[in-house]
């Protein structure tokens, strides 16, 4: 089997295991496998210097591309607080509220909304209190 093709299964392999763990170590590896394939393609060095090929860029790609990568991904984490500042609010009821329908005038916005407790019917005009968010609908309760 060709020098090149081998390392284009190893590059294939640790992409594919990359995407069970989702860590990007094993992505940063495969790019380097990828790496050593093309320079053993297209040059003709010995096995040895393939794998210093290998050893180079994936080190390269491990200190210089994954960090910006994980940073990247990680800087949608904080999408969900808005949202969740909503919570505890005064709501103003619309439309009836009752277990699968339902308006309510939140933060001057329109939201649908159902009640906290299924048999809870709140009519328009009504103040209720957002319980919590789930997805786009306000699930409220009367406030007490």
């Amino acid at each position: 089997m060709a020098v090149p093709l081998i390392w284009l299964i190893a590059a294939l392999a640790l992409a594919g295991a990359e995407a069970l763990t989702g860590d990007l170590f094993l992505l940063m590896l495969s790019g380097g496998a990828l790496a050593a394939a093309g320079s053993s393609a297209l040059l003709d060095w010995p096995v040895w210097a393939d794998g210093l090929v290998f050893l180079v860029v994936a080190v390269l790609l491990l200190v210089g591309v994954r960090p910006a990568l994980r940073r990247r991904m990680n800087a949608g984490t904080g999408l969900p607080e808005p949202v969740r500042a909503l919570e505890g609010k005064s709501a103003l009821v619309l439309d009836r509220v009752a277990r699968h329908a339902g308006q309510v005038k939140l933060d001057g916005e329109i939201w649908t909304a159902r009640p906290y407790n299924e048999n809870d019917v709140y009519e328009p005009g009504d103040h209720v209190t957002v319980v919590h968010i789930d997805g786009a609908t306000a699930v409220v309760s009367k406030i007490a």
